[in-house]
């Protein structure tokens, strides 16, 4: 009977130091290489948590017959627990590397009310979850427990070439990204780009940045327009130029017609490539260039009309149409078109504005700019202003810039007004100082006058005067006095001596 007690203590001796030696195989050593080549440290984790497992659940059916003790047991509990720690953890680091955010489609595109947008999709493409899944032949509850096809928290932005964000609102958050459902993110563009860099942080951390190509609507078939000087002033007689940016928003068409409705015949009209002379009346544009720059050359009359008033405001339309469309900017010409009307067309256009304005100018004639005087008398000539401008001219002054103690008489020294077309007299005096030396002297005379506020100054005219010498009358007498008697004495003296 003794000999059979002693079996199931051998048993239970040999079973402890089982445990033993499972508890020691179940931890194992750390490899530096695991955080480097954690796919092949999560097969370690799992290998150790599995025999931690196995060696747990052993125990546990040893104690439930009475072999161990429970010291025992909750040892070999922690070691199974530290086991799937490890492992859960070198799960998390796999399924946090193989994450993957990236940006589907980035799309540009004009609300109605002008503003710029970028339509971002933003997809999650960490597929090779499922790949290694299988691979370690991992348990399905953990893994989905894991939710290894989402990303959670993931922050959006738009950014320029400064890596300023550039887009509003500034940040977007997903709070979760599911593998194979694409979400969409609209931003309101602060700065026109046509290339922009796309910030992404999520997972633990990663951070992605990107600068790509935005892609233009192409479902509103058109041309978007745009001019900064929109609205301008332009004299009579001048010419003003227009810069317009034109996007192409279109899919299937990519050569467009020019053309200005509302703008009066009087009033000349011409489109130009920016940067150069040539006139443009079609723009054809490529995958590479979507964006042009262009300019409206607008050249008014020199006098105003009925339809070109000074001061009224000329609102007009420079349209963008399809090339293969049935009306033609020949035959748009024909009537006034109104806002309603041009945006049913659907077609690209911008609202331009010009405000003809007149401008007086100042032209003074002087039929006689030499004048020779003596010492002591006074040079008087007349000039004539005359206002060949667009606009009254107000407040017309004339100085002379005169030589030392010379002196002037202005008559008028000024002209309250002047209308347009009307010319008026002025008379100058000009008088030297006493004993003035002999010789030639210069004076200037400046013209100047105001506009609409606008000061108008004509050409300077330059006088010259000459001071003659003052002849000696009582040295002229006697000189005149001598050759007659000298005369007359030869005379005399050849009839006597004819007579001899």
């Amino acid at each position: 009977m003794g000999r059979y007690t002693i079996i199931p203590v051998v048993f239970v001796i040999i079973a402890a130091a089982c445990a033993q030696d499972s508890a020691g195989q179940s931890t194992a050593p750390f490899n530096q290489r695991d955080d480097q080549y954690r796919l092949l440290g999560l097969k370690r984790a799992k290998e150790v948590f599995e025999v931690a497992r196995a060696d747990f659940e052993r125990q546990q059916e040893l104690f439930n017959k009475g072999y161990i003790t429970r010291v025992e047991l909750e040892q070999a509990r922690r070691t199974y627990a530290d086991a799937e720690v490890n492992y859960q953890q070198s799960l998390l680091a796999v399924l946090f590397e193989e994450q993957f955010v990236s940006i589907a489609e980035a799309v540009k595109y004009q609300a109605p009310d002008g503003s710029r947008h970028v339509r971002l999709t933003v997809v999650n493409t960490s597929g090779g979850t499922a790949e290694f899944q299988k691979l370690l032949n991992l348990d399905d509850e953990l893994f989905r427990s894991l939710q290894p096809d989402i990303i959670n928290n993931i922050y959006v932005s738009i950014l320029n070439d400064e890596h300023a964000i550039i887009s509003r609102p500034y940040e977007a958050k997903i709070t979760q990204l599911r593998f194979g459902t694409p979400e969409k993110l609209d931003f309101v563009l602060l700065q026109d780009v046509d290339a922009a860099t796309v910030s992404l942080i999520y997972g633990n951390g990663t951070n992605r940045s990107m600068k790509i190509y935005l892609q233009k609507d192409a479902s509103v078939d058109r041309v978007l327009v745009q001019s900064e000087q929109f609205s301008q002033e332009i004299e009579l007689g001048g010419t003003a130029s227009f810069d317009l940016t034109l996007e192409l928003y279109s899919g299937t068409t990519n050569t467009f017609d020019l053309a200005v409705v509302n703008l009066p015949v009087q009033i000349g009209r011409s489109f130009r490539a920016a940067g150069s002379q040539a006139r443009l009346s079609q723009l054809k544009f490529t995958e590479s260039s979507r964006t042009k720059q262009a300019a409206l050359e607008v050249t008014l009359p020199d006098r105003p009309t009925e339809e070109v008033a000074m001061d009224r405001p000329i609102p007009f339309f420079v349209l963008v149409l399809p090339h293969d469309q049935h009306a033609q900017p020949v035959e748009l010409a024909d009537k006034l078109w109104t806002s309603t009307e041009i945006e049913a067309l659907h077609v690209g256009f911008v609202r331009l504005e010009l405000v003809p304005r007149g401008k007086g100018k100042l032209l003074v004639r002087a039929p006689q700019l030499y004048h020779a005087i003596k010492n002591g008398e006074t040079a008087r000539m007349i000039i004539e202003i005359e206002n060949e401008g667009s606009r009254r001219l107000d407040n017309i002054e004339i100085d002379v810039d005169l030589p030392l103690n010379w002196s002037k008489d202005i008559t008028p020294p000024t002209i309250s007004e002047l209308a347009v077309g009307r010319d008026q007299q002025v008379a100058l005096a000009f008088t030297p100082p006493e004993n003035i030396a002999v010789g030639k002297y210069e004076l200037r005379v400046k013209t100047t006058a105001m506009s609409d506020n606008q000061p108008v100054i004509s050409e300077d005219k330059t006088v010259t005067i000459e001071i003659q010498a003052t002849a000696n009358v009582l040295g002229t007498i006697l000189l005149v006095v001598s050759m007659v008697g000298l005369v007359g004495g030869m005379v005399v003296f050849g009839v006597r001596l004819s007579r001899r």
